[in-house]
């Protein structure tokens, strides 16, 4: 948005608390967050405010812009399908439109009666799929994505590089991003050979890899449009994953099974996400029949997620509801 002329006034980095544990601790800098917010916006009075993601803070903004007789649009739904379906009545009231990437979500909000667009996953216009997975010269390649804050950094990593003396034939590359400090890639780095790290390189990362071990989230998804095999990593802490296990009523956590319906990649949650279940998993992805079924459900994957574009369409669609 501040490449296209947006001014930023604070960074969604400096907002993002992930677990329930880590809101509470946090919760006076968030609340300084939503007053600063609400005194911008009655001063900007805009004739829309378009909300992105981050359901923990806009929906709340949602409640109060709508008041102020605001319209109000979003961009990317609240994963209400996933918890909290009561939100969903929130949302009718406070949201003028909505307009959601994943397939799945139409029907579920028509369930509703709320009728939302479907534009298609921002995902496709940065990648080009076609291009698949590609192999590197020398030592194979296994790609580390250990999530993009600090804590999740702190509490995978680890774990995902216990497995790298069982593969000296292959070098581990860790997805970096250089919004966390170098610190706190290379305290687990340092006494490993066959060990590197790269910084907001993760389509190339990716590309030259022959596996994939990620933390949950988007990424899942990228990795599965470029064709990489993956496993799917989460560790929390056990306070907030005590509380998800409650809230939630979602048979997977990964973008990938939601999107397909069943398990296409593994997840490896809490517990089982150690060395032991780690290498059984990798040694499967490493296998060719195992690695061409995974990726033929990629192909469909695919399919189900529409055309590029999402952006455009959503944009184009908003100017139209606000003539």
């Amino acid at each position: 948005m501040q490449k296209q002329g947006g001014t930023l006034l604070k960074h969604y980095r400096d907002l993002a608390f992930m677990g329930f544990w880590e809101v509470l601790v946090n919760i006076f800098s968030i609340l300084r967050n939503f007053k600063q917010c609400k005194r911008d916006i009655k001063a900007f009075n805009p004739d829309v405010v378009i909300l992105v993601d981050y359901p923990g803070f806009n929906l709340r903004m949602a409640k109060f812009i709508s008041k102020q007789n605001i319209k109000v649009f979003y961009y990317i739904s609240p994963q209400v399908w996933a918890w909290k379906e009561s939100r969903v009545n929130q949302i009718k009231k406070t949201v003028d439109k909505m307009f959601v990437i994943l397939p799945f979500e139409k029907e579920f909000y028509l369930r509703h009666n709320y009728e939302v667009d479907f534009v298609g996953h921002p995902l496709l216009d940065a990648i080009d799929s076609s291009q698949g997975a590609e192999t590197a010269a020398g030592k194979k390649r296994i790609a580390i994505v250990p999530g993009s804050r600090v804590q999740e950094v702190s509490s995978m990593l680890p774990v995902m590089l216990s497995v790298k003396s069982q593969y000296p034939n292959h070098e581990f590359v860790i997805a970096g991003v250089s919004s966390i400090p170098q610190h706190i890639y290379e305290q687990y780095v340092s006494e490993q050979r066959g060990i590197s790290i790269e910084y907001d390189k993760f389509d190339s990362v990716l590309k030259r890899a022959e596996a994939a071990l990620i933390a949950s989230g988007t990424a899942t998804l990228q990795a599965a449009l470029l064709k990489v095999p993956l496993v799917v990593c989460y560790r929390g802490s056990a306070f907030s994953y005590l509380i998800a296990r409650r809230l939630i009523n979602t048979e997977y956590i990964s973008l990938v099974n939601l999107i397909m319906g069943k398990e296409v990649v593994t997840e490896l949650i809490q517990d089982q996400f150690n060395r032991v279940s780690l290498k059984h998993e990798l040694d499967k992805l490493l296998k060719e029949e195992s690695r061409q079924a995974m990726l033929n459900e990629f192909h469909l994957l695919r399919e189900k997620l529409g055309e590029p574009g999402a952006s455009t369409r959503a944009a184009e669609l908003m100017l139209g509801y606000l003539r």
